[in-house]
């Protein structure tokens, strides 16, 4: 666990006095019994991301099996895939407006019963038609989670712990990917034969289920929504458990002002585009969360074992040179994290931007050049390799924040619901048409595709996206209204 900040001045409370709103330093938040209680917040929490993770990347080795068994095409192949992110995109819209009207505990209690059905229902599908269920189902949790997660730890951490904990949920996701991938390894070369192997893979995902919900009966709610129902005597009950005495009653003030802004950031909506600078931020949030997709990312996370055994490898090694994905996709992710704050976000989106579009270049070139065999395997596994690490270490976490970055407080839920919905619907299309794309016209002529939308990224972030580092919202919104007003 990260050692939290001691010095009292990175953390102050709003208090009113002669007519404006100051800040004075909140007490340190010095460690105690109350951080090994926050420490297990954290870590029950996450396992919501790291269902997120499994779920979205089991399908990876499952898919082979699945094929032969339900005697899979092309089109029903990305169906299987994509329908996850349909139910996901629903389960983002529906997710954020369950957990303010339940509560955030309730809702992710709510998640883990879905995770749980979800993963049930794929384990014992008859039949096609009851996995596509199975699988939408699943995604409803996967989207329900991954606007839920990071808010009620974002709600439940001093602010000193903030980043560290919220980002602890995006290391789970890609942990939990990768976790997928050597579950499937294993059980692939163990049970390789077995026509049901592919129902082995998805019923791992039943038991971190089974731990969010037994754990989360054991944890408090978060002390925002708490202020936000009018429940303050229970919001101080629960900073008393996850933060020192003296800090608790003082930070209570914090939580009433940051629940008065969540109000704020819920303000906006489709009559505001009738301003042209808030068309513009929209479009420019649009364009991040799309092109982010358009990388192809999630064609590699979903398919990257079929994807192997097309350049050369055997099915069993397909398998096991997949885990190198995830592998690299976690180290991606924990460079980005240390690099985000560090380097312009312009910088690294166009550096990460150039490096994916480069390595879908030359997978491209040399699955063309390269005869079938073992060769062209490893060399297609490289480069792929070194792409998913490129981008997990720029162009994923970065575009996430930079969508929390770029709206007025006013539009934040706003167009942050448009952009992640989009989002999600980009990732079912291109989930959808991978597999069809490769059957009709080839690995090489799918990678070029991916990498002419690479250079279109490129000329968008190049013309439309503002520097957002070290600039607060109010200096952005001044921007934006002085360039397109």
């Amino acid at each position: 666990m990260a050692s939290p900040t001691h010095g009292a001045s990175s953390a102050h409370h709003p208090v009113q006095g002669h007519g404006a709103t100051t800040t004075v330093p909140l007490p340190p938040d010095s460690r105690g019994p109350h951080s090994r209680r926050l420490g297990r917040v954290a870590v029950v929490a996450t396992f919501g991301g790291l269902l997120f993770g499994y779920d979205t990347g089991v399908i990876n080795g499952a898919l082979e099996p699945m094929e032969t068994y339900f005697g899979l095409t092309a089109f029903t192949e990305g169906l299987v895939t994509s329908i996850l992110l349909l139910g996901a995109a629903l389960g983002a819209a529906l997710g954020g407006r369950l957990s303010d009207r339940q509560g955030r505990r309730k809702n992710i209690l709510l998640l883990a019963g879905l995770f749980f059905a979800g993963a049930v229902g794929c384990v014992l599908s008859p039949n096609l038609t009851v996995l596509v269920v199975a699988r939408f189902v699943l995604g409803l949790a996967v989207g329900g989670a991954s606007v839920t997660v990071p808010v009620y730890l974002a709600e439940i951490s001093p602010s000193e712990r903030r980043g560290g904990l919220v980002t602890r949920n995006e290391v789970m996701i890609v942990t939990g990917q990768f976790a997928a991938f050597v579950v499937n390894a294993i059980i692939g070369n163990v049970w390789g034969e077995n026509e049901n192997v592919w129902r082995y893979m998805l019923a791992v995902a039943a038991l971190p289920a089974v731990a969010l919900f037994f754990g989360m009966l054991r944890m408090p709610e978060s002390p925002r929504w708490l202020v936000s129902q009018g429940r303050d005597a229970e919001a101080l009950d629960v900073l008393r458990q996850v933060r020192s005495p003296e800090r608790a009653q003082a930070e209570l003030a914090e939580v009433h002002a940051l629940a008065e802004e969540e109000k704020e950031a819920h303000v906006g909506g489709w009559s505001d585009l009738g301003t042209e600078w808030v068309r513009r931020v929209l479009f420019i949030a649009i364009g991040l969360a799309v092109f982010q997709q358009l990388t192809g990312i999630n064609s590699i996370m979903y398919y990257g074992t079929q994807l192997l055994q097309e350049v050369g490898f055997s099915a069993n090694g397909a398998l096991i040179a997949n885990t190198a994905n995830g592998a690299f996709s976690l180290a991606g992710v924990l460079v980005g994290l240390r690099l985000i704050n560090r380097v312009d976000r312009r910088t690294m989106l166009l550096v990460g931007f150039t490096g994916t579009t480069v390595a879908h270049l030359l997978v491209g070139i040399f699955s063309t050049v390269l005869p079938p065999g073992l060769l062209r395997g490893y060399v297609i596994l490289a480069l792929v390799v070194a792409f998913v690490f490129v981008m997990q270490g720029t162009i994923g976490p970065l575009v996430w924040l930079m969508l929390a970055e770029i709206f007025p407080l006013k539009l934040r839920g706003f167009g942050l619901g448009v952009a992640v919905f989009l989002l999600w619907v980009t990732n079912f299309l291109v989930g959808l048409s991978f597999p069809q794309l490769v059957a009709g016209v080839g690995i090489s002529s799918t990678f070029f595709i991916f990498a002419a939308l690479g250079v279109a990224a490129l000329v968008f972030i190049k013309t439309s996206v503002p520097e957002t580092r070290g600039r607060s919202l109010e200096e952005l919104e001044e921007q934006f209204r002085r360039d397109y007003s």
